[in-house]
């Protein structure tokens, strides 16, 4: 689940927990909720940040409660693009303190946000995909191409499954700055989104400013072919 605190104008919404945050319907409504939450309660301009108690950010979607049936990876797909769209629609800047792993779905949920900020002593983004022998959703690599703009380390990325720390994330142009620890990648998000507030920027103009950024992103949410296409196959499997 995920709990949320007001710092002035700063709303710090942190998935609650030691656990590893997987992404099922459960954790995806909460943060969904949150948000829908912190946009009817904001009057003025306003940042969000989004952390994680314990050793991930989120160790993406939850495969175990998906394999099953395949109608949960649908479900877990369809909400996961729900909340995307609404972080992108989000009226105010958007800040990931990534003080974990962030890991495939995981990792896409923090690039979702304007700026990633991650902790230099543990944890790193790992889109693990080619090894666990899973094919990428199309949208996935849609909202990386969106934050990643060197080819070679989009690449390596998605097609090698590097484990990049917070140092060589920076240096690759992946995230915005590292931190020394959890709490100082934290206090460093509440300065940004501080300063970012002050700039008094208008919540409509800035969203629709951001949907430009993430129009191709947006125009693929409606649907994942992955997903579709693997419970198609098992179904016509079964009939065979």
């Amino acid at each position: 689940m995920c709990s949320l605190e007001k710092q002035g104008n700063i709303f710090i919404l942190t998935l609650t927990g030691d656990n590893e945050h997987r992404l099922n319907p459960t954790l995806l409504d909460s943060i969904t909720a949150t948000l829908h939450r912190i946009r009817s309660e904001t009057t003025a301009p306003s940042a969000l940040i989004t952390t994680a108690h314990g050793k991930f950010f989120s160790n993406g979607y939850d495969l175990a409660w998906g394999q099953s049936d395949p109608d949960r990876n649908i479900l877990m797909s369809k909400k996961l693009r729900l909340l995307i769209e609404t972080l992108i629609s989000f009226p105010m800047p958007t800040i990931a303190a990534v003080t974990g792993h962030a890991s495939a779905a995981g990792f896409i949920l923090a690039q979702a946000h304007d700026y990633v900020m991650m902790r230099k002593d543990r944890g790193y983004l790992y889109m693990s995909e080619m090894d666990i022998k899973l094919v990428i959703p199309n949208w996935f690599v849609k909202v990386l191409k969106c934050k990643i703009g060197n080819p070679s380390v989009l690449r390596d990325v998605v097609l090698r499954c590097d484990k990049v720390t917070a140092d060589v994330a920076v240096a690759k142009g992946i995230i915005y700055s590292a931190h020394d620890s959890a709490e100082e990648t934290v206090k460093a998000a509440v300065g940004l989104g501080e300063e970012l507030a002050m700039r008094n920027w208008d919540g409509h103009v800035y969203t629709c400013n951001r949907k430009v950024l993430f129009a191709d992103v947006l125009g693929a949410l409606d649907f994942d072919e992955t997903v579709e296409d693997v419970v198609k196959a098992n179904v016509v499997s079964s009939r065979l």
